[in-house]
């Protein structure tokens, strides 16, 4: 399908060339509560990156919703390193011949 097919057909991830829709959902609730923990703690960016072993451009990236270099895998270890528990739950499938799907639920 070609991005503007994927545009017209509903499906904005793919029309932006996100294969992987619950991927990208993902990712974007990782990165909010990143986000929402250095504000709380009033942490610069710099201050953030130390924590975590980056350098402050890939930090501010990541604020500004750039997170396409980082993956799913790696985001909760920068959660984990801020303080955070991260819980990773596999579930048997519900019903077979079903493709299984990845979300993200994040407490307060």
């Amino acid at each position: 399908m070609d991005s503007a097919a994927a545009v017209d057909s509903g499906n904005v991830w793919a029309g932006l060339g996100y294969a992987e829709r619950e991927g990208v959902l993902a990712k974007s609730a990782l990165v909010l509560r990143i986000a929402r923990t250095i504000r709380a703690r009033a942490l610069t960016q710099a201050e953030a990156a130390v924590i975590r072993g980056l350098d402050q451009p890939k930090v501010s990236k990541l604020l500004r919703g750039d997170f396409r270099g980082f993956s799913v895998e790696r985001l909760p270890g920068a959660l984990a390193a801020r303080g955070h528990d991260v819980q990773i739950v596999v579930r048997p499938p519900r019903r077979a011949n079903r493709r299984g799907r990845l979300s993200v639920l994040v407490g307060d």
